[in-house]
């Protein structure tokens, strides 16, 4: 027999919202988020798209910017020269020191480690460096 025709309830439904859901997945993006600020906050390096500024980007003379190559772990091309890692704050100070708006383009080989490559960027922006260009090969 049917219940809708004797006037008798069926069970009682589940009147309430499921709330497991949305806390899953709210505690997952506070989780994200947490792991990615410190990564945000820890870079100090600003990346630029090459494609839009290089439309922008004035004709320079080839005096003006300094050209870096991580050959290995403790040498380094500066404009074609070949310096000892040891040499290489003194040498591209000098450099710098020379150029009216002090421009440095590094190129790194691809067997050198992340840490070199990120200590060469530093060293290059704690010399005077106005802007820094990462080259890929």
């Amino acid at each position: 027999m049917n219940d809708f025709n004797t006037g008798k309830r069926g069970p009682a439904g589940i009147d309430e919202i499921n709330m497991t859901p949305l806390i899953d997945v709210s505690l997952v993006l506070v989780v994200i988020l947490m792991v990615a600020m410190p990564m945000v906050f820890q870079s100090s390096i600003a990346v630029r798209n090459a494609a839009a500024g290089g439309r922008e980007a004035p004709v320079m003379a080839q005096a003006e910017r300094v050209e870096v190559a991580i050959v290995s772990e403790d040498s380094v091309l500066v404009n074609r020269l070949l310096v000892r890692r040891e040499q290489f704050r003194a040498t591209l100070h000098s450099l710098l020191d020379q150029s009216f708006e002090p421009i440095v383009i590094v190129e790194c080989a691809d067997q050198v480690s992340h840490g070199t490559f990120v200590q060469i960027v530093d060293d290059a922006k704690s010399c005077g460096a106005a802007q820094i260009a990462v080259v890929g090969r």
